[in-house]
């Protein structure tokens, strides 16, 4: 199983740390088996917390329709899940402090799959505008943790590069979310 891990010198030392304990140059502070297969992982959980952010946009008439909800109310859909990961977003690092990065990543994705599941599966209003919050909330972790687990997996010359690389494939979540919105209405 592939793994994000500080081993990789003789010694017990971190990778990329010299024998008078600073990092060398130009190496990542973390090393990983598997780097491509890590960043596209990354990369797909930011996307789809951001493509969450605009799927349900065009549904909302569907929604409103089959939930005999009026305009008002169907709106909760999107308001709630902003509102969320706007509140839990900046506390992501105060949260990873304390739980550890690597933890609050793997429980942020579990929540934020199972209430997209739970929101396909909702019977009414009520419920949708519940399992949003709980996809904001596990969904504000992504992007900010992403970005840091990509930058500790990377030789600091590459910095520039792997953040032009995953804030245009971030920017795919607001095209694609509306088309798939559609599609799946």
């Amino acid at each position: 199983m592939a793994s994000v891990s500080a081993g990789g010198k003789p010694g017990g030392e971190p990778a990329g740390v010299s024998p008078h304990g600073s990092l060398e140059a130009d190496e990542p502070a973390l090393a990983t088996e598997n780097y491509p297969l890590a960043t596209l992982g990354l990369m797909l959980a930011s996307v789809m917390q951001v493509l969450d952010t605009t799927i349900a946009n065009v549904a909302l008439p569907h929604m409103q329709s089959s939930l005999s909800a009026s305009t008002d109310s169907v709106t909760w859909v999107l308001t709630s899940y902003m509102i969320a990961s706007a509140v839990a977003t900046p506390v992501t690092g105060w949260l990873a402090d304390r739980v550890g990065a690597r933890r609050l990543f793997i429980v942020g994705l579990f929540f934020f799959i199972v209430a997209s599941m739970l929101c396909g599966a909702a019977r009414n209003l009520e419920q949708i505008v519940i399992f949003r919050v709980i996809q904001g909330i596990a969904g504000a972790f992504l992007p900010p943790l992403s970005q840091s687990f990509m930058l500790d997996t990377t030789r600091p010359s590459r910095h520039p590069t792997v953040m032009s690389i995953w804030s245009a494939t971030v920017m795919v979540g607001p095209i694609v979310g509306p088309l798939l919105g559609g599609w799946l209405t």
